[in-house]
């Protein structure tokens, strides 16, 4: 991709009820917001058929919005077991739609990506939020899911190009 081609990122919260999505794009330092959205998977179905269900439509989307590159939120480690491992196993099936297009996958801590978009790395969602809107110049609202995805994107922007300004340094 050459330098003054507007790269495509795609940031995922990944969740076995709710995994959020944002696509932005990024060119000469100014972010754009594309899309954003939350995939929302019904517990009345079984583990399996959601994480299938999950593989299927962040397949679509990647189909549809052909992104450059993928930047995935860590998994925050959960006071319950099974939660975290559930959320381990939504996290693999967007990492494995990605893969199989050979896409670029980055990952990120909370803590970093709240540090990246506020400056504090244990900032309140709703600055989290705010900031997003501030940094992709929109006043959309977005559910708590769709804006940590986008601020997960934002993220990855920034420490991209904070690796290629140390390059050149």
């Amino acid at each position: 991709m050459s330098n003054d081609a507007a790269l495509r990122v795609l940031g995922i919260d990944p969740g076995s009820r709710y995994t959020g999505y944002g696509f932005i794009t990024e060119q000469s330092g100014t972010l754009r917001l594309v899309e954003a959205g939350v995939i929302t998977l019904t517990s009345k179905k079984d583990l399996y058929e959601r994480l299938g269900l999950l593989f299927n439509k962040l397949s679509l989307l990647l189909d549809t919005y052909a992104p450059h590159e993928v930047a995935v939120e860590n998994v925050f480690v959960s006071k319950n077991v099974m939660s975290a491992l559930k959320l381990g196993q939504a996290r693999g099936a967007a990492l494995a739609a990605c893969a199989g297009r050979g896409l670029p996958v980055h990952s990120y801590e909370p803590t970093l990506v709240k540090k990246s978009i506020v400056g504090v790395g244990r900032a309140q969602k709703s600055q989290v939020a705010f900031m997003v809107g501030q940094l992709l110049n929109t006043k959309e609202q977005w559910r708590e899911d769709a804006s940590d995805a986008l601020a997960v994107a934002v993220c990855h922007c920034n420490e991209r190009r904070m690796r290629r300004l140390a390059r050149l340094a």
